[in-house]
């Protein structure tokens, strides 16, 4: 998952003050051939660039008789958001947006809430095939406007040699189908702890940027709390409820107790110093190119008092702008980037998870066991952050939250920082509603 960095708020805030005006962004070209244009924010140099460059020319390939051209033009995002966000805005800023976008999931509702995209239900031909999660994070208002060209997922990376040497039988971990609770998380970091000297698990405490929400929420879900209203109107009494309390309350006792820590070591699971790390599918992925450790994963650890298994998803797709004057053939340019072919192809060619469900009958055996773990875990329990045009502004008041109790000796009172960051998040839903 590509890192989701705040300086994008400034964007969002460009596309509520500008909108989204301008020239049509499908052309022609010399053979008077309805060109339709595609921006995607990496480099053509990577095996995701090459494969999304392969898959459209052979969109072009199959429509070559009806007069049309696909042209994607590859613009490698730093990662601090710039280079593919800075394009983006300037040309929302002078109406010369290309016919075609990749987003960011959970930027989907400020697109669409702006103008800056269409809706895209009627071009996607078998949406029932669509993971409910792809569904659900690119959906605004009963629309779709973003579909997802993949998945992803997170879970608990674990060092079975570690889990052997402080005496943890392998047989006994959870299962997808048996997850452990946050008690007896607790309980087995308390031996490894105790076994190593050190902490048990790296939770990215440090990472500062989206991975803090989209790896932590579950924990709120789990424990039966939201970040905000289904209708995306209240975040106050939502967020600092008794169950994101017991949420917060968990992930604090994991820093209190030295379990965690808010300082990890770089790498610290890659070179055996942590025993568990909170990672996602593309850890899986280097972990089989780069290390030789011998690792499973395992769900994440749920609630006492629900029992209820929860997980991310979410990741980048491609949506229509609304200035594209050919939508039909835009449509079908959108769809055919994440059809089941083109899906089942990303899978193979760069390790991620499948975002249909005939895809992931075809790859479910050629994935890796760990990978495997990650896909039925999606597939049962994951969800979408928010879909709100104030996301910006609620995930940075969930990454503040988590910081916030982190410092347990300044802040003990775990709800007085939930009434404050709940009011921030209730303001921003009430600026993004008006």
């Amino acid at each position: 998952m590509k890192k989701y960095m705040l300086a994008f708020l400034s964007l969002i805030v460009l596309f509520i003050t500008t909108g989204c005006n301008g020239d049509s962004s499908t052309n022609a070209d010399a053979n008077d051939n309805t060109v339709i244009t595609m921006w995607m924010h990496m480099s053509d140099e990577t095996p995701e660039g090459q494969h999304h460059q392969a898959r459209v020319d052979a969109f072009n390939e199959r429509y070559a008789d009806e007069g049309v051209e696909a042209v994607v033009q590859f613009i490698p995002r730093a990662a601090d958001g710039a280079g593919y966000e800075d394009q983006v805005n300037a040309a929302v800023s002078a109406g010369t947006l290309p016919d075609i976008i990749t987003v960011d999931g959970p930027n989907t509702a400020a697109f669409a809430s702006n103008g800056i995209l269409a809706p895209i239900t009627d071009f996607i031909t078998d949406i029932d095939d669509l993971l409910p999660t792809i569904i659900e994070q690119g959906t605004y208002n009963g629309e779709m406007y973003v579909l997802g060209m993949s998945e992803t997922s997170v879970g608990i990376f674990y060092n079975i040699d570690m889990f052997e040497e402080a005496g943890i039988d392998i047989d006994s971990l959870p299962t997808v189908d048996n997850p452990w609770t946050y008690d007896e998380f607790l309980e087995i970091s308390a031996i490894l702890t105790a076994h190593f000297g050190g902490p048990a698990i790296d939770l990215q405490l440090n990472s500062g940027d989206e991975m803090i929400t989209y790896g932590l929420s579950p924990f709120v879900w789990s424990s039966g709390g939201e970040i905000i209203s289904e209708d995306g109107t209240q975040a106050d009494g939502i967020f600092n409820s008794n169950e994101t309390l017991e949420a917060m309350t968990f992930l604090q006792t994991l820093v209190r107790e030295g379990f965690t820590t808010i300082a990890p070591v770089e790498r610290g699971f890659e070179t055996e110093v942590y025993p568990m790390f909170l990672s996602g599918v593309w850890t899986a992925v280097d972990l089989d190119t780069n290390f030789d450790i011998n690792y499973g994963i395992m769900p994440f650890p749920v609630s006492p008092t629900t029992g209820e298994l929860a997980s991310p998803s979410g990741g980048w797709g491609v949506g229509m702008t609304a200035t594209s004057e050919n939508q039909e053939w835009a449509g079908r340019l959108v769809d055919w980037m994440a059809n089941t072919e083109s899906n089942v192809g990303l899978v193979r060619e760069i390790g991620i998870l499948p975002n249909r469900h005939s895809s992931s009958e075809i790859v479910r055996d050629e994935l890796t066991e760990q990978i495997q773990v990650l896909l039925e875990q999606l597939t049962v329990s994951g969800r979408a952050r928010p879909v709100t045009p104030a996301y910006p502004e609620i995930t940075r008041a969930f990454q503040n939250t988590v910081e916030d109790i982190s410092f347990y000796e300044e802040n003990p009172d775990i709800m007085e920082v939930l009434n404050l960051r709940a009011a921030e998040m209730q303001e921003a839903l009430e600026r993004a509603n008006r």
